[in-house]
């Protein structure tokens, strides 16, 4: 069974890969120009960080990667509430060392403008303009989805049903909901990757941070009793 240290480790780290890839790609190559790769490439960048990452971490420490998805987690009886702390650490330490690297490249050459630098807002700071309840149903609905699919792949009925295909499931349902909200909110449903970025770009971007951290974390906590409700613990 792995240790703590190794499980902290492991969160760190898929936390790292999912906001470097999904924050890079949208920083470096969304709009390069004739080449950029604009929403859908984001958004499965950001999906494809999530199912590398799962199938990689996940036997190690079940590929949180997310503080909303081990506080959903938590709440479906999937994890147990006393190693939070630990995890929500490693993974919101893995985003920010993600974001300083990713800040690096970006500033490393002459002239350089990181932009919004992938970062999270609302109002006048979404992509789209649009404002704070917008983006809240957004980041709760999105996220208690994302929590239903997750509890849903990763139950006992679901191995015995496909298999082992969790990951892809999981990777596949990020990268649609980053094509649903890129333009309410830049997507985040993940208050470690919405912190790191945040602390190396504009500085809206902190002032609005709560909302990232109370909307994905309330959506997880939503979608973890409805599954619950409706399913029963697994």
């Amino acid at each position: 069974m792995p240790t703590s240290l190794q499980k902290w480790s492991a969160e760190f780290l898929g936390t790292f890969w999912l906001t470097f890839g999904g924050c890079g790609s949208a920083v470096l190559a969304a709009a390069f120009p004739q080449l950029g790769i604009g929403f859908l490439g984001v958004s499965l960048a950001f999906g494809l960080t999530v199912l590398t990452g799962a199938y990689a971490l996940g036997p190690i420490s079940g590929g949180h990667f997310n503080p909303a998805v081990s506080v959903g987690l938590a709440l479906g009886g999937r994890f147990k509430v006393s190693e939070l702390p630990g995890y929500v650490v490693a993974q919101v330490l893995g985003a920010i060392a993600a974001a300083g690297v990713l800040y690096l490249i970006a500033t490393g050459k002459p002239g350089a403008d990181i932009g919004g630098f992938a970062t999270n807002g609302y109002g006048e700071h979404s992509p789209g303009g649009y404002g704070l309840l917008a983006a809240v149903v957004t980041e709760v609905v999105l996220t208690a989805v994302f929590l239903i699919v997750i509890l849903g792949v990763t139950s006992r009925r679901a191995a015995e049903g496909v298999g082992g295909v969790g990951g892809m499931a999981i990777g596949l349902c990020l990268a649609l909901i980053h094509l649903i909200s890129i333009p309410v909110t830049n997507t985040s449903v993940n208050p470690a990757r919405s912190t790191g970025p945040a602390l190396f770009g504009p500085s809206y971007a902190l002032s609005e941070l709560w909302v990232f951290w109370a909307a994905p974390i309330a959506g997880a906590l939503l979608g973890a009793a409805i599954y619950r409700g409706l399913f029963g613990e697994d």
